[in-house]
């Protein structure tokens, strides 16, 4: 299979990074628009704060759960393919969202999309990596990732627009229309590409084990102290995952030998955590905004508009930067930023100002992620083969996800958003704002982790022999990167 010849200012390149953007867009949409629309629906189909959290991690669940497997099913199928099959599934969910009669249709309609989502976001990046040349990749993960930001910032304001003028459910169905065209311009301007080496057999035990450990370990934690026997169930589930992976390494759904890079497994460790506490904003943000300080729906989604245009001017600069001086200071110095933007979040509360309160913080937090996003994309991609390209973006894709749906699921209880918390201004207020403090400190630490462990610049590292060979066991020797630039 021809790869990595296309350059990213032909004709053919504009298309393709067109179709990821749009693509990963719809599912990183869908993963922020629908937060606004929960306190409408929560009054629409009466329910609680449990059914809230679940209607945002029933999607994130199956999402996590199965992107490792979307990753594969792309390597080995066909990465264009297993894309637009993701596309057309998560459509069809959306519709099913839609029309969702009650908490239950809708939190079980989010789990099939999450199902899409699975197979169509590695599958974006994936793309990217095995089609674009080497010295193109910086700029056009940076581009996806900038871009992929501003859907996910412009979620809240869309569907707060789409809550005030056409109801809840129109933010689901509007995916309709955004996934035939992706559907359409792949099929017609997007390459096939997919990896041509030999392949075992697909790791069905492995799969099967993600998605209990992860359900056990989400309904516990939202359960707080009732939840003890399906936590304890998540564990056992969750380390029998990791014993069956290390076994049937390279057969496994996570290979061991995607983590023989002590700075991918240590950048995937920081993309845990940051998105954790990021999870938590983009759940208690907008519902805060409008149940405590009294915006509108339209209003409160607007809080991350200047997060969308720092990320729509900045990422692809910044992967640019990391490119030339390392992805250690630009991540480091990001993700601060982010840490200081969620300390300033937590004054947000009755009387607050958009201007004097909302923007100083959304501002500060989208230069933070302008800078961190697109080097940590280009440093998990830099640090795996390139054969792993797929199962490099699904483990990455997966760890952010369960960073998110994990946070979300336990840290509400604990601070007391439990029941109908999001109908008392009060009982909310004083939850988000512990709830601010803690994303903050989780920042903090990835921050550190960034520092000590990112030490060289592994986006401008030379590729070792191809011929070259190595135990699985031990992992392989240095990754295979591009010469001369990696993804930024």
């Amino acid at each position: 299979m021809d790869t990595g010849h296309i350059r990213l200012a032909s004709g053919t390149g504009r298309w393709v990074l067109l179709t990821t953007v749009l693509g990963s867009g719809i599912a990183t949409l869908d993963g922020t628009v629908v937060n606004v629309a929960l306190p409408a629906l929560g009054r629409d189909l009466h329910a609680g704060m449990s059914g809230l959290q679940w209607t945002v991690n029933a999607y994130t669940l199956t999402m996590a759960s199965l992107i490792l497997l979307g990753g594969s099913l792309g390597d080995r199928l066909g990465r264009r393919k297993i894309f637009v099959v993701g596309v057309a599934w998560f459509a069809l969910a959306s519709a099913l969202c839609g029309l969702a009669p009650n908490i239950t249709v809708l939190v079980l309609a989010r789990a099939l999309q999450g199902v899409g989502g699975a197979l169509l976001i590695p599958g974006s990046l994936a793309i990217i990596q095995a089609s674009f040349v080497p010295d193109d990749r910086p700029r056009a993960v940076g581009a996806w990732s900038g871009l992929g930001g501003v859907a996910a910032a412009v979620g809240p304001l869309l569907g707060g627009w789409l809550v005030e003028t056409a109801g809840w459910r129109w933010v689901f169905l509007l995916n309709l229309p955004l996934a035939a065209v992706v559907v359409g311009v792949a099929a017609r301007h997007v390459p096939e590409t997919r990896d041509a080496g030999p392949h075992g057999r697909f790791d069905v035990l492995g799969t099967v084990l993600a998605a209990p450990a992860l359900a056990g370990l989400t309904y516990g934690l939202i359960l707080a102290g009732d939840g003890l026997l399906p936590l304890a169930a998540g564990l056992v589930l969750a380390a029998c995952f990791v014993v069956v992976e290390t076994r049937r390494s390279p057969d496994a759904l996570v290979p061991v030998g995607v983590f023989a890079s002590r700075v991918f497994t240590a950048v995937n460790i920081v993309t845990l955590v940051m998105y954790a506490a990021m999870g938590l904003v983009f759940f208690l943000l907008v519902v805060q905004l409008q149940v405590s300080a009294g915006f509108s729906p339209i209003a409160a989604g607007s809080a991350m508009l200047p997060v969308t245009i720092l990320m729509l001017l900045l990422s692809a600069r910044a992967g640019e930067l990391a490119r030339r001086v390392g992805p250690r200071l630009p991540m480091t110095i990001g993700i601060l930023l982010c840490a200081a933007g969620l300390l300033l979040m937590s004054r947000i509360g009755p009387g607050s100002s958009y201007l004097a309160d909302v923007v100083p913080a959304a501002v500060v937090f989208g230069l933070g992620l302008s800078a961190a996003v697109a080097p940590l994309t280009a440093t998990v991609l830099a640090t795996a083969q390139e054969r792993y390209a797929g199962v490099a973006s699904g483990v990455n894709n997966a760890l952010a996800r369960t960073g998110g749906l994990l946070a979300v699921a336990a840290v509400p209880p604990l601070v007391g958003l439990t029941g109908e918390a999001y109908d008392s201004p009060v009982a909310f207020t004083r939850g988000f704002h512990t709830s601010m403090l803690v994303s903050a400190a989780m920042m903090a630490v990835a921050a550190a982790v960034t520092f000590v462990t990112i030490r060289t610049n592994v986006l401008t590292a030379t590729p070792p022999p191809a011929s070259r060979s190595h135990c699985s066991v031990d992992g392989p020797p240095l990754e295979r990167r591009p010469p001369t630039a990696s993804r930024g």
